[in-house]
């Protein structure tokens, strides 16, 4: 693990988030912070210097701009929004990173549209949760795979037994390398507080088996959400700052 570094995240911080008025709570949008993108660098600096790296997913580009100012050959990003990704596109010239970095509008269940398998070493992505839409954290997984051979993703530590047993049956090791917490602020309207603080894995999965992972599902629209955020109950704890804070495991 390397050291965290605090011009990163500085940079960072000058990007711009997700407009208010454009999110998408289909495509469970939200914004990876500043604190967050550099803790998830400091963590993964070997595979990313150097690196050829796909970022599936990847909203407004933070973690495109992250891995390319830690010293990545190229950084591809891949959405499906094109809101996002014109404000992604926006903070890539904003961290004069343009040269290294480039998007590609399309859904991870589109094979014909994604990059090349082989065509990265590294994918660095943090995917939805799969609270809109049941399973789709492991189809972004699973296109991870596909296309390259190292992944880091970030994932909500509750499901970390799900992930791990499950990644054999994908043909790959995963170790938890990192726990960190993010710090969701209050995106929709549905939401009681105004921020929640949730626990994270940062998941290294390495394919090691020749076979392709399982065909991704189908991404059709799903449900209205049937949930709110709850309010916090007495007796709890404080919620500390913590965001991007983590240990190495």
């Amino acid at each position: 693990m390397g050291k965290k570094d605090f011009s990163l995240e500085a940079a960072l911080q000058q990007l711009k988030p997700f407009d208010t008025d454009q999110i998408k709570f289909e495509l469970e949008q939200y914004a990876t912070s500043a604190e967050l993108g550099a803790a998830i660098i400091t963590h993964i600096q070997d595979d990313v210097l150097d690196k050829r790296v796909l970022d599936l997913g990847c909203g407004t580009g933070i973690l495109s701009c992250a891995c390319a100012l830690a010293g990545a050959s190229i950084v591809v990003g891949v959405d499906c929004d094109e809101d996002a990704l014109a404000l992604a596109r926006t903070n890539i010239a904003e961290c004069d990173v343009d040269h290294v970095v480039d998007f590609v509008r399309c859904r991870i269940d589109d094979n014909a549209q994604l990059p090349l398998r082989n065509a990265f070493d590294t994918c660095v992505m943090n995917p939805p949760f799969g609270t809109r839409k049941k399973g789709i954290d492991a189809a972004f997984v699973r296109a991870a795979l596909s296309l390259c051979d190292v992944v880091y993703s970030l994932h909500k530590t509750s499901t970390r037994a799900f992930l791990l047993k499950r990644a054999h049956e994908w043909g790959a090791a995963a170790d938890v390398v990192a726990e960190l917490r993010f710090d969701l602020p209050k995106t929709y309207a549905f939401h009681a507080d105004n921020s929640r603080d949730v626990a994270v894995d940062l998941v290294r999965f390495r394919r090691v088996a020749d076979e392709l992972p399982p065909p991704v599902v189908s991404m059709a629209e799903p449900p209205p959400p049937a949930t709110r955020w709850a309010p916090r109950g007495r007796g709890r704890a404080p919620r500390g700052r913590g965001r991007g804070r983590g240990r190495r495991r």
